[in-house]
């Protein structure tokens, strides 16, 4: 047996006080002059003020409704800050404006495109659109209303490790007819307390926290598929010409409207003429604060949407973008543009989005897509800013894009998404490099890596990225990829990734199927940092490509990993499908109270983590002291991931409580382990013990 010992490289952060945590970081940055920018109206008059520092002139043009073609054109002034402003008397709410800019020159790095087209207002608080590639969006000018928060307030623990994260779209929870909601695909619906999905089934498997995909205006149709567009471009991608899952961000302050009870996904349709989406998605805060659930928003800073009339674009090319010598857009994002974040007014915006989403619509956390593309002072001021708002706010980061560095976001003191645990327990191929829970070793893997994921993935130690386990964000399934039901089935019979399958018929788990996923199950919400799971992961969700009529996808019936353009059945959760595997079902939910209900499991220093030496490298025994954390417990976690063997340990001294066992999983005991414990193949244990004078 070893500890796993702590050291300054590793040291918890947050452990004593947060202004102990920033003695470690570098020097908190001044927080530079961020000019007011956007639209200010009163009863008596409104102000416009934009970025815009190569124009030669700008128009503000206001338009009595979003039908009329040609509205009242104001010439702005210059205020000598390269921002143009204008204030015009009178009363505005309910119309609508966007701006005409006079370009410099014909200048290829100024603009993506040479249009006329209007622009709306990058700040836009609400946005109205149509439902076409370009948008033609229009910003509303909106009167303040008055909303009952009823004395809300942010929701967010002093340690992220006591968070269960549950990854969610706001339709995957709440479109399908099992999800019994009269709101279907809406906040509304999410909130509905009548549901049997949305916020239900939240607090039904018992998670506190909701981190959900983007809700930023985002560019919601493609091109149409095979069809040319401006610049050349011909969508040969894209047979459903929707972007489902929202990562193409058009406005950064204005929430999207196809989720709102008046929203409308038909082609042509104009949305977002009320403000229905803001109330409604506030709502939906209150009520998961009301009970207990953290609120955490998916949010993409590192690029902007690709097709339709982004501000950015249109405003000033070069200057809110990286571009090549010739004038391209870089696209390290994968996603057709990089965004400047470190150019000044950029940065603006971005920490301005942050601090409004806290303030107006009381958001406890941020996952930030791509992160590793935002400049690391961007990154710093955020946290800054946003710690003067909720000392406790939650920021998370994707640590790669352009890169991989979840190191460097440790550093910084952010907490990331780990892929080392996700790629050494499952595997990143379910055909050809699979993990621990099918009896294999990932290829960047190894026993004492393995060890450590259950330890936070620490620095110093096999496969280490995090000084401490609270930056450690660690998860087995997300949006992307296959689902992890899907990883089984494939990695248990690698027949069924060529197969046509049918939805019902390959949902139920066979029994080996069963027992693996329960081992991942075990593995992620036994090891310290912060579990997260996606929608439907609890009953080995699957992605079947669902038929569309009109829609000639070849890969229909087929198993999906990258279902971000279906707007169907393939990515809507079927709650029957819960009862089909409820087994997993109730694993889960007794997992997920189990752990937060013993600090142990989720939060113990390095040096209460004791493993045990086998000669089976698949077979892994952390031994856990829980008086650090304040546990009244100690515990045994053993797992043994080899297909072909079964283990019988020693047990120290004394009646150990089972906890979890390959049948079940509860936070009482329910039964009791004394001496010898018989670990099956592909299974796995928690044990506990009260500790009593002698064993303190």
């Amino acid at each position: 047996m070893y500890k796993l010992e702590a050291d300054s490289r590793h040291s918890d952060m947050r452990t004593s006080s947060s202004a102990e945590a920033h003695e470690q970081l570098p020097l908190l940055l001044k927080a530079p002059y961020r000019p007011r920018l956007g639209c200010y109206p009163t009863r008596t008059h409104t102000e416009f003020r934009l970025f815009c520092p190569r124009a030669k002139a700008v128009y503000v043009e206001i338009f009595e409704s979003y039908e009329q073609e040609k509205g009242t054109r104001y010439a702005m002034n210059p205020n000598g800050n390269d921002i143009w402003q204008i204030t015009l008397e009178g009363n505005f709410f309910g119309k609508l404006y966007g701006y005409r800019i006079q370009p410099p020159s014909q200048e290829y790095f100024y603009r993506s495109r040479d249009t006329n087209f209007l622009i709306a207002d990058p700040y836009s608080k609400a946005v109205v659109t149509r439902n076409h590639y370009l948008q033609h969006p229009r910003t509303l000018i909106t009167q303040d209303e008055a909303f009952d928060w009823e004395n809300d307030t942010f929701v967010c623990p002093d340690d992220i490790r006591d968070l269960v994260i549950y990854e969610a779209h706001i339709k995957d929870l709440t479109s399908h007819e099992s999800a019994d909601t009269q709101w279907p695909g809406t906040y509304k619906g999410f909130a509905d307390p009548n549901a049997r999905g949305g916020i239900n089934h939240l607090k039904k498997m018992g998670v506190n926290a909701v981190e959900l995909l983007p809700l930023h205006k985002f560019a919601y149709f493609e091109p149409p598929h095979n069809e040319p567009i401006a610049d050349g471009i011909i969508n040969t991608w894209n047979v459903y010409g929707r972007n489902y899952w929202g990562y193409m961000t058009s406005f950064f302050f204005a929430p999207e409207t196809i989720f709102a009870t008046d929203g409308s996904t038909e082609p042509g349709a104009v949305v977002g003429r009320t403000q229905k989406a803001a109330r409604e998605l506030k709502e939906l805060v209150k009520a998961l604060h009301k009970n207990g659930i953290t609120v955490i928003l998916d949010v993409v800073f590192n690029h902007v949407s690709q097709y339709d009339l982004n501000p950015f674009k249109l405003i000033d090319k070069s200057y809110y973008f990286r571009l090549t010598e010739e004038g391209h857009y870089l696209s390290h994002s994968g996603c057709g543009n990089d965004f400047k974040t470190e150019a000044p007014m950029a940065r603006q915006l971005i920490v301005d989005s942050i601090l409004y989403w806290m303030k107006e619509y009381h958001i406890d956390g941020f996952r930030f897509d791509l992160a590793n593309l935002i400049d690391r002072e961007t990154l710093q001021l955020i946290r800054q800013e946003a710690e003067k708002i909720n000392p406790n706010v939650v920021l998370i980061a994707e640590p790669w894009g352009g890169g991989y560095d979840p190191v460097g976001f440790s550093n910084i003191g952010w907490a990331s998404w780990n892929d080392q645990i996700r790629n050494g327990v499952k595997g990143s191929d379910p055909q050809n490099s699979k993990g621990f829970i099918f009896g294999h070793w990932h290829w960047e893997s190894s026993r004492e890596g393995l060890e450590n994921f259950l330890s936070g993935t620490l620095l110093g130690h096999s496969n280490g990225r995090y000084h401490s386990s609270e930056h450690c964000v660690n998860y087995l399934e997300s949006h992307d990829g296959y689902t992890l039901g899907d990883f089984i089935r494939i990695g248990l019979d690698p027949s069924k990734a060529a197969k046509k399958h049918k939805r019902n018929e390959i949902t139920p788990l066979n029994p080996a199927e069963l027992r693996t996923a329960k081992l991942a199950a075990l593995y992620l919400l036994a090891s310290q940092g912060v579990p997260l799971i996606h929608a439907g992961q609890e009953w080995a969700r699957t992605k079947v490509v669902e038929p569309v009529p009109g829609i000639k996808d070849g890969y229909a019936g087929h198993l999906d990993h990258n279902s971000y353009e279906k707007d169907n059945e393939t990515n809507y959760l079927d709650f029957n499908h819960a009862r089909v595997n409820r087994e997993l079902v109730s694993y889960y939910k007794g997992l997920i109270s189990l752990r937060l209900k013993s600090p142990a499991l989720r939060k113990s220093k390095p040096d209460a983590l004791i493993f045990w030496n086998y000669h089976d490298s698949l077979h892994i025994t952390l031994q856990i002291k829980g008086e650090g954390s304040g546990d009244p417990y100690d515990y045994i976690v053993t797992l043994n991931g080899n297909p072909h063997g079964m283990h019988r340990i020693p047990l120290p001294q004394g009646a150990w409580e089972v906890v979890v066992s390959p049948d079940m999983a509860h936070h009482e005991g329910f039964d009791v382990a004394a001496e010898y414990l018989s670990v099956e193949s592909g299974s796995g244990y928690i044990l506990r013990k009260k500790r009593t004078g002698e064993n303190k």
